[in-house]
Formats: structure tokens, C-alpha cells, sequence
């Protein structure tokens, strides 16, 4: 047998010695005298089986983790069912953004206390609470639609579609935190973490896609010729209802212990911690315990032998338990206050907020801006160029955008460690991406606005590829720079803060495109009594050229960001 392991070794198999400490011992000594080389082969093969079970236990949980995100996103099907809202239920363009506007705000301003409530607890309770705004928000819904689109019955206020899609919203911001925040700190510290985020990041941003496909295809009213929007709403409720339980019971955090301990010795290691009244306290009780050789209540407890029996047992005192709650909620404090005070994190902010607001209005707006490209004496969009057809388009190139920046950004992205810079590699990095899919935002933006697509709407897919390539890829690298800068400890409470970005930038670019939109409507009302809808360039140019302007803002914030990160040494 003393043969056969250097050979293993060479050949790139698992010596038995590397499971020296994890081998089972023999229970007696009849056992030892027959555990010959075939007693140890079974031990090998047992702990081979052990690791191929974590394995694809580990992928099972990922795949779950996918499998609420593939859902989450569906209120980006939004455009959808949003000009239904104008034709069907009469309401006005100010009303159908006020919907939308409300579901924005509800699905991102929560985003801190919920990004909170995941780093301090845990994000089974987030998914399960999403799963219960879903079911009753769609359900209400479908409700409100129903009374409001039938005469013969007693319609329901304008207020209560509101009130569900608040429901809506803040479902969504729960299911979304809770995966990536798990895949963050799961995945986030090896070399693959921008992959570990764009695969969470873009089964939300695919979710639009399959849902208005399911929606104009299955739940289609064939006498209208349009999505049954009362049945969609009602197959949202129920199928958002089960995922949601779905990740109560798949989502957890590997290792959270060791995740604290390391960023605490990078503090340590830092400098940043001399002055912290909780880590003098902790130096103090290492040096009154350290003649027991324990550990426990220190910041950076010495190497020590594997852990014995008696180790173990010790590991479930409880003041331990209680210090080790003490010493991640101290940590996570102390990483929130770094990454406030922190001004290049609201350059990034600032930025995130001028480009992503343009881009949730051109999403939830999209019905609309179709519909102005086809003025009557017009039926409307062909199929091939209908609101699902163009959502679907933003969804997969926002899909690709997303998978490609991850991964690219892994590969090509700067690296650094203890004793140089950089990585001595060509590298690129993360900002040069992050800069390149703006720039493809504000062509999208300067295109529709200079009237090429009004004359040419056969040319409103590159629009929305456009659109869904520089958003997509945002809203993957903007988390990706946030765990690669401020670590992923404190994750959700850190990328939540930036999250609320969106929020008010939705607000303010659907006010601004619903304003522009009612000025075209005004001038039409001379000829039409009325009249809701509006038609031809007026409607939206306005908007798409100050949109375009933010977006160079955008630009030059970033840059100014990445200056200062690179004068700090952070390979960003």
C-alpha cells in the first residue's frame, strides 16, 4: 500500500494520507488487525462517495437558488399588460406610470432594510415573506382588473390597484435579495465571483422573458385578441406563491463563521480596528483565556491541532455562541459605517442612479412607445413587432449581457494580493465594461430620439437590444464592483444601499416620459376629444435626448470612481 499513494499522488488522485485526520478510526482491535489495504480502500472509496454527495448537493442548492430568480423578475413583463390598463380600464398614461412608478418604489426602496435583514439573520425568512406578498399582490390584482374590465360589475378604485402592486413590488425585492445575497457570500471570495453574481442577476433579468411569453402564447383571450390579463395575474399569484416557499427551504449561507473571521483579520490587518472599544475588549480576553488555550471571544484566535472531541463540546458553550453574535454583528456595523463614509461609493451610486432610471421607464413604458410608432389610421404594432416580442429581446440580451460580463469580468479583470498590484497578466478591467454597456445605452437613447425609428419602426428591435445589453450588463458589474471594493460580508446591507438607486431615478424619468407624453397628447385634443394615447416623435423625444445627457454623466462619475479606487490599489 505504501507503494500505490505516491503514485496516486503524481498522477493528480487523492492520496488516503490527505484524509488522515478525517478517516475513521478502528472501533476495536480486531478491527485494526483486518484493516489491510482493502479496509483502507473502503475508507477511500466512502469518503470519495461523501465528496461527489456534497457536490452535487452543492449544485442542487445553486440550482434552486436560479430557480427563484427565473421567477422573481415578473415585473418586467410590465409593458406587457401596462397599455391593456389604457384601453381596457381607461386609465390615463399619469395612471398607467403611477402603477408602474409605485411597483418600482416598492421593489427597491425596501432594498436596504431587506439586504439588512439577510446579512443579520438569514434569507430563507425573505423568500418566504416574498412569496406571500406575490400571491396576495397578484391576486388582488387580478381582482381589481376583473371588476374594472367587466361593466356589469361594481369596479373596484384605482387606489386598490395600487395597493397590490406595492405587494408586487417589495416581493420582488425579497425574492432578488435573498438569492444574490446568498450566491455573494457563497461564491463571492473565489475566482469565479462574477460569474457566482451574473447567474442570479441574470435569471431575474430571463424571468421577463419566459412570463409574457407564457402570457401572450397560453393565457392569450383569442376573442380580443390580446393577453387575458385577469388569468396571467392569477398564474403569477400562485406559481410566485410556491417558489417563494421553494427558497424558505433551499437558500443558506456555507460557513458564515469563516467569512466573519477573515474579514475581521483584514480589519485587524488594516489598522482600522486600534481604536474599536470591542477589540481591545477582545485582546483582553484572549490574554485572560489563552493559558486554557481557548480562542473563542478573540478577533484572531491562534492556529491550533484539529479539532478533539473535547473541542467540540467546548464549541457548543453558549457565551461562545453569544461572542461569535456579538463580534458579526460588531463587524457588520463596522463595515456599513466604512461603506457610507465612503465617498467613492456615491460616485457609483450617483451614477447607478442616472442610468438606471432611464432605463426601468424605457421598460415599463415600452407598450406606449410602440404603440406611438404606428398612428391610426393604423391597427397597431405587427406581431413581429408587438410589446412581448420586444420584451422578450430586451429580456435575452440582457440575459447574454449579464452571463458575458460575468464571466468576461473574471477572466480579464485585474486581480491583486498581499505583495503586488496587479496580477503581471493583460488584464481589463471591470470599470472599462461598466463604462463600454453606458455608452451602448445613450446610442439607444440618441437613435429613438432623432426620429430614425418613428420613420423606420421595423428598426425598434435594435433599440431594445441596445437597451437590454447596457442595462443587463449594469445592473450585473454594479454588484460585482460593490462585493470586489467593500468585500461581501456585509453584502446585502452594502448592495442594498445602492440598490435604492433605481427607485427614485424610475420615479423621476416615468414622471418625465408621462409628462412629455400628456404635452403630445394636449396638442392632439384639438382634433381629437378624448383623446389618451399619443402618436409620432413629440410624444418621447424630449425625453430620450435628456436621458442620453445623463447617461455621459453617468460616464464621467465613474471615472472619476475608478481614479481614486486605482490611487488606493484596489484592482477593481
Amino acid at each position: 500500500m505504501p507503494s500505490k499513494s505516491p503514485n496516486r499522488s503524481i498522477n493528480g488522485g487523492i492520496d488516503k494520507l490527505d484524509f488522515d485526520a478525517n478517516r475513521k478510526k478502528p472501533s476495536s482491535l480486531h478491527d485494526s488487525e483486518h484493516s489491510g489495504p482493502s479496509g483502507l480502500l473502503r475508507d477511500d472509496d466512502s469518503l470519495l462517495s461523501d465528496v461527489v454527495e456534497g457536490v452535487i448537493e452543492r449544485d442542487r442548492r445553486r440550482m434552486k437558488r436560479a430557480v427563484t430568480n427565473l421567477c422573481a423578475g415578473s415585473i418586467t413583463a410590465y409593458s406587457l399588460y401596462g397599455p391593456l390598463f389604457q384601453t381596457r380600464l381607461r386609465y390615463t398614461q399619469f395612471q398607467v406610470n403611477a402603477v408602474s412608478i409605485t411597483a418600482e418604489l416598492a421593489m427597491y426602496l425596501p432594498v436596504p432594510l431587506f439586504g439588512y435583514l439577510c446579512d443579520r439573520y438569514n434569507p430563507r425568512i425573505l423568500s418566504a415573506l416574498a412569496g406571500i406578498l406575490f400571491g396576495v399582490g397578484y391576486l388582488l390584482a387580478a381582482l381589481t382588473y376583473n371588476t374594472n374590465d367587466h361593466k356589469n360589475l361594481k369596479s373596484w378604485p384605482f387606489g386598490t390597484m395600487i395597493l397590490a402592486f406595492v405587494g408586487i413590488g417589495m416581493g420582488t425585492s425579497c425574492m432578488y435579495i435573498s438569492a444574490v445575497t446568498t450566491c455573494a457570500k457563497n461564491f463571492g471570495r473565489g475566482s469565479h465571483k462574477g460569474l457566482a453574481l451574473a447567474m442570479p442577476i441574470a435569471a431575474f433579468g430571463l424571468s421577463g422573458m419566459w412570463l409574457s411569453q407564457v402570457g401572450s402564447q397560453l393565457l392569450y383571450d383569442r376573442e380580443r385578441g390580446d393577453i387575458d390579463v385577469f388569468r396571467f395575474f392569477v398564474f403569477l399569484s400562485g406559481l410566485l406563491f410556491g417558489v417563494g416557499f421553494l427558497g424558505a427551504i433551499a437558500l443558506k449561507v456555507v460557513n458564515e463563521e469563516e467569512l466573519i473571521e477573515e474579514a475581521v483579520s483584514e480589519l485587524e490587518r488594516s489598522g482600522l480596528l486600534e481604536n474599536s472599544p470591542f477589540f481591545q475588549r477582545s485582546l483582553l480576553h484572549d490574554s485572560t483565556l489563552n493559558h486554557n488555550n481557548t480562542s473563542y471571544g478573540t478577533l484572531t484566535p491562534p492556529p491550533s491541532d484539529p479539532p478533539t472531541e473535547t473541542a467540540s463540546l467546548a464549541s457548543a458553550d453558549p457565551s461562545e455562541s453569544s461572542e461569535n453574535r456579538r463580534k458579526k454583528s460588531w463587524l457588520l456595523n463596522t463595515e456599513t459605517r466604512l461603506f457610507l463614509f465612503d465617498p467613492t461609493m456615491w460616485l457609483l451610486a450617483a451614477g447607478f442612479f442616472l442610468v438606471t432610471g432611464p432605463g426601468e421607464a424605457f421598460i415599463n413604458n415600452l407598450g406606449t412607445i410602440l404603440s406611438t410608432l404606428y398612428p391610426p389610421p393604423s391597427a397597431g404594432p405587427p406581431p413581429s413587432n408587438s410589446p412581448a416580442t420586444h420584451v422578450s429581446i430586451v429580456a435575452i440580451t440582457s440575459t447574454l449581457a449579464r452571463l458575458a460580463t460575468g464571466t468576461l469580468s473574471d477572466l480579464l479583470a485585474p486581480t491583486s494580493n498581499p505583495h503586488q498590484q496587479y496580477q503581471p497578466r493583460r488584464s481589463v478591467s471591470r470599470l472599462t465594461f461598466l463604462l463600454t454597456s453606458t455608452f451602448l445605452l445613450s446610442l439607444s437613447q440618441i437613435i429613438l430620439a432623432s426620429g430614425l425609428v418613428q420613420s423606420h419602426p421595423s428598426l425598434f428591435g435594435l433599440i431594445s437590444s441596445l437597451q437590454g445589453l447596457g442595462y443587463g450588463a449594469v445592473f450585473s458589474l454594479t454588484p460585482i464592483v460593490v462585493s470586489v471594493v467593500w468585500g461581501v460580508e456585509n453584502f446585502g446591507t452594502n448592495w442594498g444601499v445602492v440598490a435604492v438607486m433605481p427607485a427614485g431615478g424610475a420615479a423621476v424619468w416615468g414622471a418625465v416620459y408621462s409628462l412629455v407624453y400628456q404635452m403630445g397628447i394636449e396638442e392632439r385634443k384639438a382634433s381629437a376629444a378624448r383623446e389618451t394615447r399619443c402618436f409620432g416623435l413629440r410624444c418621447y423625444a424630449g425625453t430620450f435626448w435628456a436621458m442620453a445627457v445623463c447617461s455621459w454623466v453617468a460616464i464621467g462619475l465613474w471615472a472619476l470612481a475608478w481614479r481614486r479606487w486605482r490611487r488606493r490599489g484596489i484592482a477593481v
